[in-house]
Parts: structure tokens; C-alpha cells; sequence
């Protein structure tokens, strides 16, 4: 049974229903926020937790009526809980800043709530469409790209994970159709510079984890991975910004177990000698004075 805080009963919305809090952590994101909150117009409430932007993100929020509040950067996974926890209702919709909510999506959103009960799944997931070198993709790594977003908070929650965090909900998981649209605006060095911080945190998470890498992860994931992406999932069909898409994935992979044997070797390192943990030799009784 997941450990959640005691939280207050969630009101009904209008036609029945549980009301809906959208929740969003952000920084920096007033370039993109309009259009996501543009697309939860549907929404209950809409809580956005911010850890100190400087760019008007907070006044934008503020104009579509959201609650807006500050929390120091505690980690992805520890950052979206916190935000989760400030919600009026339990049924939560979390999205970032760069995604929106599709209208077919927003209308199986509703027709979940409607029917939610004491059966009803835990929490709902459904496909994402990445947006990468202006076009979306719709093969290969791209797409479905699977997201569990929407889950009511007394029976699912994040997980701790500092990067690649994720819902773990205690209960069933439903599909919704429709799709939820990731438009990042990141140009190819940011991008590749995100990816670097991810990969150096995965590393770090799986080394503290007690996980090593082998030589054969380090050559053997990126290719298993192209195959994976490229070939069976088609991820071809998307032409040149499909290819860079699933390169830079592999990349990814060999970076992260590079820096998982980089950890290691330097663990190694720092690790005393055994010549340094044998007790000094003490002078025998007979080379006394």
C-alpha cells in the first residue's frame, strides 16, 4: 500500500463528476505556458509550483486564475509530489509547461471523471506526441511515448527519482484516447545539454542503487536500442528528425553506463590500499633498549 498523506474528501464538480486540480511545476517557462494553460480550461482548479523564475512565469499563471506558489528545487519526482500535495482535489492532472492537452484528450479526460467511482482505475494513462526539429513524430521513440499524468492522489503518487520519475499507482492503470502534445522549444544544444545533466543523474542514482555497468551495456545498449526504435518501431518513417531523435537516445545510453564505469573507477580510486589498512609493524621486545 502506497504511503499518502490524509487528504481532505474532493469535492463534486459540476454534472457530478470529481472535481480536477491541473498541477504543474515550473521555471523559467513563460515562453511556454500560455498555450498548456490555454488546453485545461476544463480544469477544477489549476496549481503551478514554481521554483523561482525570473521571467514572468508566475504572473502569466496568474492570469488564468491558477494558484501559484514557491518551492526550492527538490528534485523531479520530490517536486511534482510536493505540487501534487498542494491540490485542492484528489484527482490530479500533472503536465509540464511544454505540453497540451488535445481536445480529444481533454474529452476522455472528462468521460473518466464521469465514470469514476469506487472501480474505477487508479490512475489513466495515455499517449504523448513529441514535437523534435518542428515536426511530431509518430514512430519509433517519439510516439505513444506513454504517459500516466492523471490519477487520483489517494491511490497513486510520484516516485522519489531525482530524473525519470514516475506514477506509481496501488490499483489499475486505464487508457484514455487521445493525445497529449509536447511542443519543447529546445534547440539542439539545449537539448543535448539536458540530456547530459539526465544522463549524469541516472548514472549516479543507478551507481548509488548498488547497479554497475559492464563493457557489454555500454556497446550493446545503444545498438540493441537503435534496432528497438529505428527498425522495429518503425522510427524511419519520421525521415531525418526521427533518426536524430533515436541517435541521440542511444547516445544516451552509452553515456549513462560510461559514467556509471567512470563512477566506479573513481570509487575504486578513493578506496584506501591494503598496504594503508595493515597496522603499523611494532618493534619486537627483543629490539628494545
Amino acid at each position: 500500500m502506497l504511503s499518502t498523506p490524509t487528504l481532505p474528501a474532493t469535492p463534486d464538480a459540476a454534472g457530478g463528476r470529481p472535481a480536477l486540480s491541473v498541477v504543474l511545476i515550473t521555471l523559467n517557462a513563460a515562453a511556454q505556458l500560455r498555450p498548456c494553460l490555454e488546453s485545461v480550461g476544463f480544469a477544477d482548479e489549476i496549481v503551478v509550483v514554481d521554483s523561482g523564475s525570473g521571467d514572468g512565469t508566475q504572473a502569466l499563471a496568474a492570469e488564468f486564475g491558477a494558484r501559484v506558489l514557491h518551492q526550492d528545487w527538490l528534485g523531479f519526482g520530490a517536486q511534482k509530489q510536493f505540487a501534487v500535495e498542494q491540490a485542492t482535489h484528489d484527482w490530479v492532472l500533472c503536465l509540464d509547461a511544454d505540453e497540451r492537452v488535445t481536445p480529444a484528450l481533454a474529452a476522455s479526460i472528462r468521460a473518466a471523471l464521469a465514470a469514476a467511482g469506487e472501480a474505477a482505475p487508479a490512475a489513466y494513462r495515455f499517449a504523448r506526441c513529441n514535437r523534435f526539429l518542428g515536426r511530431y513524430l509518430r514512430h519509433g521513440e517519439g510516439y505513444p511515448d506513454w504517459s500516466l499524468r492523471l490519477f487520483d492522489r489517494r491511490r497513486a503518487r510520484w516516485s522519489d527519482d531525482a530524473v525519470h520519475e514516475k506514477v506509481i499507482a496501488d490499483g489499475p492503470v486505464g487508457t484514455l484516447a487521445g493525445d497529449l502534445l509536447h511542443d519543447s522549444a529546445d534547440t539542439i544544444a539545449a537539448y543535448l545539454a539536458k540530456q547530459n545533466r539526465y544522463t549524469t543523474l541516472a548514472a549516479e542514482a543507478a551507481f548509488a542503487a548498488g547497479r554497475r555497468a559492464r563493457a557489454r551495456q555500454v556497446w550493446g545498449s545503444p545498438l540493441i536500442r537503435f534496432i528497438k526504435f529505428f527498425v522495429v518501431r518503425r522510427g524511419a518513417r519520421d525521415g531525418l528528425p526521427g533518426f536524430i531523435h533515436i541517435a541521440i537516445g542511444c547516445f544516451n545510453s552509452f553515456t549513462k553506463y560510461a559514467k556509471m564505469i567512470e563512477l566506479e573507477r573513481q570509487t575504486a580510486a578513493r578506496a584506501p590500499s591494503p598496504e594503508s589498512r595493515t597496522p603499523a609493524a611494532t618493534s619486537s621486545p627483543e629490539s628494545r633498549p
